[in-house]
C-alpha cells in the first residue's frame, strides 16, 4: 500500500476554487484602481473605513466561523470573499453609507498638520505708563483714584515799584470717586493746592474745589443730572476787583448746585436746566494791618437755560440755546452807594461736533447783556463767541482750543463791570513711551464799557512742562511759566514761576 494519499479526486474542486478567487481578485483590483492611481497613497484605516460596519466586524473576528446565509451564493461564501448584509427596505443602500464614511475620513486626512517645532505665543506689548489708567482703590461700589504731587517751586512777582521773590513747597491733590452702578452713576472730583513759603516774600495761594455729578438714566432716552460743588480760593492780586496794596487778599468761598434733564425726540435733542451759585468773601488785610470788610460783595445768582439741537448726523448737531439769570447781593447798597443787583439775558446758536478721537467739542456765537438796578451803572452788552474743541492731528498728540466770553460785574465805584474775552490753547505730545511734553498758552482781554476805555487790560500767559513716567504709580514733573498783565492806566505786572516735583498715583 502506498503511503501517499490519492488527490486526483480533489483536482476539479481546486480548479473551480482557484478560478473563483482569481475572478474576485480582478474585480476588487478594478474597483479600487482610481484610489490606487492617486499620487498620495491611502492608509489602511481609510480602506477599512470603506467596509460596511457589519463586514468590518466580521473581518476583525477572523477565527470565528460564520454559517452562510440561505440567500448567499456559493461565490459569496468562497474563501477570501467579503460578506455584506442585505439592506432592509427602510434602510439606505450600503454604497451610500460607504461614500459618507469615506468622505468624512478624507476630510480628516486633509486637516492641517501641527507644526513640528514648538512655537511660543506672541508677546503682549508692554503697557504704556503714560496712557494706562491706574487700578484705583475699591471702596464698596466705588473706585477711588487719588493723585498727590509734591513740588518745590520758585516765583518772582514784579509789580509797579515792587518786586517779590519766594521759594515755596506746594502739595497738589487730585482724586476722582466713581460709582459702579447699573442705571445711574455718581462722580466726585476733587482738586486742591496747599502752599508753604520756605524763603522770601510773597502771598501763598491755597485752592480747593470739589464737584459732584449724579447721572440718572430714565426711560425713553431721557437723562437727568444733579450737580453740586464747593470752591475755596484766595483772590489773585492781579484780579481787577482785588484791593490795591493788600498784604492778604480776601478768601472766597463759592457754592454751586443745579439740575438738568436731556431727552432725545428722534432727530431732535432737547435739554433744560437750572444753576444756582453763592459767593462769600472774607475780610482783606492791608499792608499796614488794617482789615477791610468785603461782605458787600456777597451775592447769590441763578440761571435757567434751555437748548434744542437737530441731529443732521451723529457727528454734527446744530443747536440754539437761551438763558435768563438773576443776581441778588446780600446788601442792597454796597460800600460805595451802588445797587448792584440785576438781571442777565443771553442767546446763541452753534454746532456740536463728535468725530471720535480726531475732533470733538462745540462752537457757538450769540449775544449777552447784563442790567443793574442802579441807573448810574450802564448796561453791559457783548457779542459772544464760545468754543471748546479737542483735536488730535497725530497719534500721541492732543490739542485743546478754548474760547470763552463772559460778563464780570465790578465792585469799583462807578464801574458796572467788564467783558472778558479769553483764548486758551494747549498741546500735549508724547515724546517717548514714558515722556510727555505739554505747552500751554492764553490771552485774556478785559474790555470795560466805552465810557472808561483807559481801564482795559490784557493778560498773556504761557507755560511748558515735562512729565517722566517712572512707572504706573510714580511720575517726575517739571514746569516753567510766565504771565504778563498789560494795563493802560498803570504799569505792567510780570510773574515767573518754575518748579519740579514727584507725582504719586493710585
Amino acid at each position: 500500500m502506498s503511503h501517499w494519499k490519492d488527490t486526483s479526486s480533489l483536482t476539479p474542486l481546486r480548479t473551480a476554487g482557484f478560478a473563483v478567487s482569481l475572478a474576485l481578485a480582478v474585480g476588487v483590483t478594478l474597483a479600487f484602481q482610481p484610489a490606487f492611481a492617486q499620487s498620495t497613497p491611502v492608509s489602511n484605516s481609510s480602506i477599512r473605513s470603506s467596509i460596511p460596519p457589519a463586514a468590518a466586524a466580521d473581518e476583525d473576528e477572523n477565527d470565528i466561523p460564520e454559517t452562510p446565509n440561505a440567500t448567499t451564493s456559493a461565490a459569496d461564501t468562497a474563501p477570501g470573499a467579503i460578506t455584506a448584509p442585505i439592506a432592509a427596505p427602510d434602510q439606505k443602500p450600503s454604497d451610500e453609507t460607504t461614500g459618507a464614511i469615506l468622505d468624512e475620513d478624507m476630510i480628516r486626512l486633509n486637516t492641517r498638520e501641527a507644526p513640528l517645532d514648538e512655537r511660543l505665543p506672541a508677546r503682549k506689548p508692554e503697557p504704556n505708563p503714560a496712557t494706562e489708567e491706574t487700578p484705583g482703590i475699591r471702596i464698596g461700589t466705588f473706585v477711588l483714584r487719588p493723585t498727590v504731587t509734591q513740588s518745590i517751586n520758585t516765583e518772582t512777582q514784579k509789580d509797579p515799584g515792587v518786586k517779590q521773590t519766594r521759594a515755596f513747597l506746594e502739595t497738589d491733590l487730585h482724586a476722582t470717586l466713581t460709582s459702579d452702578w447699573a442705571l445711574r452713576q455718581l462722580t466726585v472730583t476733587t482738586d486742591g493746592a496747599w502752599q508753604k513759603n520756605v524763603s522770601g516774600e510773597g502771598e501763598e495761594q491755597p485752592d480747593f474745589k470739589i464737584n459732584g455729578d449724579l447721572r440718572l438714566d430714565l426711560p425713553e432716552d431721557t437723562t437727568a443730572h444733579i450737580i453740586g460743588g464747593y470752591h475755596f480760593y484766595r483772590e489773585d492780586t492781579d484780579d481787577p476787583n482785588a484791593l490795591q496794596d493788600a498784604d492778604r487778599q480776601s478768601d472766597v468761598q463759592e457754592f454751586s448746585a443745579g439740575a438738568s434733564i436731556e431727552r432725545d425726540f428722534g432727530i431732535l435733542r432737547g435739554s433744560t436746566g437750572i444753576d444756582l451759585s453763592r459767593a462769600i468773601y472774607s475780610d482783606a488785610t492791608l499792608s499796614d494791618g488794617t482789615r477791610v470788610s468785603l461782605s458787600d460783595r456777597n451775592e447769590t445768582s441763578g440761571t435757567i437755560r434751555g437748548r434744542i439741537g437737530y441731529e443732521l448726523s451723529p457727528a454734527l448737531i446744530p443747536f440754539i440755546e437761551a438763558n435768563v439769570g438773576k443776581t441778588v447781593y446780600d446788601e442792597r447798597v454796597d460800600s460805595a452807594g451802588y445797587r448792584r443787583s440785576g438781571d442777565s439775558y443771553g442767546a446763541k446758536i452753534g454746532v456740536e461736533l463728535d468725530m471720535g478721537e480726531k475732533l470733538r467739542g462745540e462752537v457757538g456765537v450769540g449775544y449777552e447783556t447784563a442790567t443793574f438796578d442802579d441807573p448810574r451803572l450802564s448796561d453791559i452788552d457783548a457779542a459772544v463767541v464760545d468754543a471748546q474743541l479737542l483735536w488730535s492731528p497725530l497719534r500721541g498728540t492732543d490739542v485743546s482750543i478754548g474760547v470763552l466770553t463772559s460778563i464780570n460785574p465790578s465792585t469799583t465805584a462807578g464801574e458796572s463791570g467788564y467783558v472778558s474775552h479769553a483764548l486758551t490753547t494747549g498741546v500735549t505730545h508724547q515724546l517717548r513711551d514714558n515722556l510727555t511734553g505739554t505747552v500751554l498758552g492764553g490771552i485774556t482781554y478785559r474790555d470795560y464799557p466805552s465810557d472808561s476805555p483807559t481801564s482795559d487790560e490784557t493778560v498773556y500767559t504761557t507755560s511748558a512742562g515735562l512729565t517722566w513716567n517712572i512707572n504706573r504709580y510714580l511720575d517726575l514733573t517739571s514746569t516753567i511759566g510766565y504771565e504778563l498783565t498789560s494795563r493802560k492806566t498803570s504799569g505792567d505786572s510780570e510773574q515767573w514761576r518754575a518748579g519740579v516735583g514727584l507725582k504719586l498715583k493710585r
